[in-house]
Formats: C-alpha cells, sequence, structure tokens
C-alpha cells in the first residue's frame, strides 16, 4: 500500500501495519473530536514516526497514486479536523 504524507513524499508500507496504523488513527480521532490538542500534536507525531520507521520511501519520480494521504506534522488540529472521515485518516 500507497500511502502519502502531505509535504513530505510517499511512503509503501506492508498491508499488515495497516493495523497498527489504524490504533494511532482511532487515537488521533478521539484527541480531534475532544479539542485535546496535546494528544493530538503526540498523537499525530507517532503515526506519521510509524510510517517513516516501516515505509519504504518512495522514488520522487514514481507516478503512481497513493492510497491513503495522512497530514503533515505541521497541521493543526482544525486542518486535520476537516480531513477526517467517519473512520478517521486511515478506513478500516
Amino acid at each position: 500500500m500507497i500511502l502519502r504524507i502531505l509535504g513530505e513524499g510517499q511512503f509503501e508500507i506492508a498491508d499488515h501495519t495497516v493495523e497498527a496504523l489504524n490504533g494511532l488513527d482511532n487515537e488521533l480521532l478521539a484527541a480531534v473530536e475532544s479539542g485535546d490538542e496535546s494528544k493530538f500534536q503526540d498523537t499525530l507525531a507517532a503515526l506519521l514516526a510509524l510510517v517513516r520507521e516501516v515505509g519504504q520511501p518512495v522514488p520522487d519520480d514514481h507516478l503512481g497514486p497513493s492510497e491513503l494521504v495522512l497530514p503533515g506534522s505541521d497541521s493543526t488540529l482544525e486542518e486535520v479536523r476537516a480531513l477526517l472521515g467517519d473512520e478517521g485518516l486511515i478506513p478500516g
């Protein structure tokens, strides 16, 4: 699966990693819904760090689409709130 971190690039991650990402996504959704800025920043940082840790950067010349798009590390709570769907950033 290829996902994009806005402002950073694309990463290819193994399908089994999605479960761990979903756990952090659920925490992020809860932080956004409660307006907890500190928890939001911590969880977003952890989510993006996991993607960077387990993902393989996709070469810049790759022209394929991203299956998922994650906000950049400098995103605000309100910006992420606008991106969230019913299932958070990561469906499933």
